[in-house]
């Protein structure tokens, strides 16, 4: 037991209590967006911004959204692998590199919150709609959001980490 909890705190899973915070904050959002908007409805927030209730059967972007039904396992299975990924890094990453336990705690909240989504309803819950001259981005979520941070973190990681064949 004394292992189990020494391997804890000295690695990335001390960063588990992140990706718990943020994966609760997305599952709220969602159900608040749910209990609040009609799907399709939106309400104008700034000029280049909206809260728009949609459902997202695909990946980023939409893709593979208008599949017959498939890609709703296919992206169940691919969130639960990145998810257990992400566990596994975040127990190899030695406690000093707090940067990129972050990113990848961040990344997990996404990949679970999403993942949720997709074991429940057959698609992922998105409301945040950004536009521009008549453009409206993709709606997204805040579990793409932590990805999309996460994801930022380790790159940004990357160039400011020594790793032992470059000291």
């Amino acid at each position: 037991m004394h292992n189990l909890i020494s391997a804890f705190n000295n690695s990335g899973l001390r960063w588990l209590w992140l990706t718990l915070l943020c994966l609760v904050l997305d599952q709220v959002t969602k159900q608040l967006v749910v209990g609040s908007f009609n799907l399709y409805e939106s309400l104008n927030i700034l000029p280049f911004f909206n809260l728009t209730y949609v459902h997202n059967p695909g990946a980023a972007f939409s893709f593979l959204a208008s599949q017959g039904g498939w890609q709703r396992w296919f992206f169940t299975v691919v969130a639960a692998i990145a998810s257990l990924v992400f566990i596994i890094w975040l127990a190899k990453t030695p406690k000093s590199q707090t940067i990129l336990s972050i990113a990848f705690a961040l990344m997990l909240s996404g990949a679970l919150g999403n993942l949720i989504d997709r074991v429940l309803f057959g698609y992922v819950i998105d409301f945040l709609d950004f536009h521009w001259s008549g453009y409206h981005f993709p709606a997204f979520n805040f579990a793409d959001s932590m990805i999309f941070i996460g994801a930022a973190l380790m790159i940004l990681d990357s160039f400011f980490t020594k790793t032992e064949d470059s000291a």
